[in-house]
């Protein structure tokens, strides 16, 4: 199956909350093989969809896989010359193995946390959290190293081709020059006008792992630890009133304090991710050399898919007692990650084209109209975006807190009349998780005791 056509096939199972369903296509894809670096992608998707389906244990295994998958990629960046960065440019990025995002491997963590704390596996979620709060804590050393053997590998590539250009008499490759152009950034900044119209998280921090982390330590009894995460947290979203009733009660702890009574925390995964769709710049000729047929470049830009809902509503003996609100918007986690990554994908499909335009040059020059016209054709079919991502992550996450009710039950309602009754721990803290990827899908709601 094709890579969109398997993407697509996935989407459409996963986003009407047919998760068993979702991730057995991808576990076919993938096949038995076990931590493949070519299966990322599959092992994300399954992993995901496995979790919602409840099969936690299994959901856990492959997110171990992806571990091991992204550690592969990550040593391999820091221990190789990184010549397989620039291979890519010969055909497109999507020619290569998923390598994933920071924020995948954070949200594995995460993932794999909530796993085990779903089945009391307490020890196992304390590692998963410290690993995830690790990795964001570590990834602006791998992306600066990551930018800095690129930048060695297109001085190495460049001082090649110029070779190559000057032994056929060709004009010289300049990438720099190229790359900064600014008819390219005025081009981009038409097609892709939003692509830095949002308001930034701090670079590579999920705020929705900090604040799970810090409920975690929290309930835990580890009250330093959840202050300092919590604190974190709010800084990020000082609008949120759970936050900071959380981060305010810890303090209280701290300050000698007793916590009051028992509370229900209710966290909402809400809607789907964005998804990358393919957009074409078609480069005036002038930008290389007269000489050739089509210079071009395909570039993705990340499209956003809706809520399943605006919030939702917490009822106790039919009264409403809250509502959820806005705790971490994974568009913008996404967002602040593929920015800061879009000039290396712009330096990479520059080079591509650059490359491929030089080789449609020689074939113009050797072999006339014809031989320009085939690697013309050539360099068009093969200038093709990424458009890879795991799209199973949700949009937004959103959380609403209450007094544990004495009757042991509460209500979960949509804004569209839809109502859930959920048993909880009498006189216990506890959370209860909800997932819905969009209006109509299947509603998984899954109690925690704290």
């Amino acid at each position: 199956m094709s890579a969109k056509r398997e993407l697509s096939a996935f989407n459409t199972l996963y986003s009407s909350g047919q998760y068993l369903a979702a991730a057995n296509l991808e576990l076919k894809e993938k096949g038995d093989e076990k931590s493949d670096p070519s299966n990322l992608l599959q092992m994300l998707q399954a992993g995901a969809a496995l979790r919602y389906a409840r099969n936690y244990l299994q959901s856990t295994e492959l997110f171990d896989e992806c571990e091991d998958v992204i550690k592969y990629f990550n040593e391999q960046l820091f221990t190789s010359d990184a010549g397989s960065a620039i291979v890519s440019v010969l055909v497109n990025d999507a020619s290569l193995d998923y390598r994933g995002e920071e924020y995948d491997g954070v949200m594995v963590n995460t993932y794999k946390a909530l796993n085990f704390w779903k089945i009391g596996k307490n020890d196992l979620a304390r590692i998963e959290f410290n690993r995830a709060l690790d990795r964001q804590r570590r990834a602006k050393e791998r992306f600066a190293e990551e930018i800095s053997k690129m930048k060695e590998e297109i001085n190495k590539k460049q001082a090649e081709e110029n070779r190559n250009a000057a032994q056929n008499k060709a004009p010289k490759m300049d990438i720099d020059k190229a790359v900064n152009n600014p008819e390219i950034d005025k081009i981009l900044k038409k097609k892709y006008s939003n692509l830095y119209a949002f308001k930034a998280y701090p670079d590579f921090i999920n705020p929705f792992t900090t604040y799970m982390a810090g409920l975690f330590f929290l309930s835990e009894g580890d009250y330093a630890k959840a202050a300092t995460l919590l604190k974190e947290t709010y800084g990020m979203v000082e609008e949120n009133p759970v936050v900071a009733d959380d981060f305010a009660t810890v303090e209280k702890i701290l300050d000698g304090k007793r916590a009051e009574g028992h509370h229900i925390w209710i966290i909402f995964e809400n809607g789907l991710g964005p998804e990358k769709e393919e957009f074409r710049v078609d480069l005036p000729i002038f930008f290389v050399t007269d000489r050739v047929k089509y210079a071009g470049i395909a570039l993705p830009r990340l499209k956003f898919r809706s809520q399943a809902f605006p919030c939702l509503v917490v009822r106790n003996a039919g009264k409403e007692t809250a509502r959820t609100r806005a705790l971490a918007s994974m568009d913008r986690v996404i967002q602040t990650e593929f920015k800061m990554r879009y000039p290396l994908i712009v330096t990479r499909a520059v080079i591509s084209m650059l490359m491929k335009t030089y080789a449609q040059y020689l074939a113009q020059k050797h072999f006339g109209n014809i031989g320009g016209l085939l690697a013309a054709v050539y360099q068009l079919a093969t200038t093709a975006a990424d458009i890879r991502m795991w799209t199973a992550l949700p949009k937004e996450f959103q959380v609403a807190k209450i007094v544990t009710p004495e009757g042991g039950s509460v209500t979960i309602a949509t804004p569209d009349g839809k109502a859930y009754n959920v048993s909880v721990p009498k006189k216990k803290n506890s959370l209860i998780y909800v997932k819905i990827p969009k209006k109509g899908a299947r509603v998984v709601i899954d109690v925690m005791e704290l």
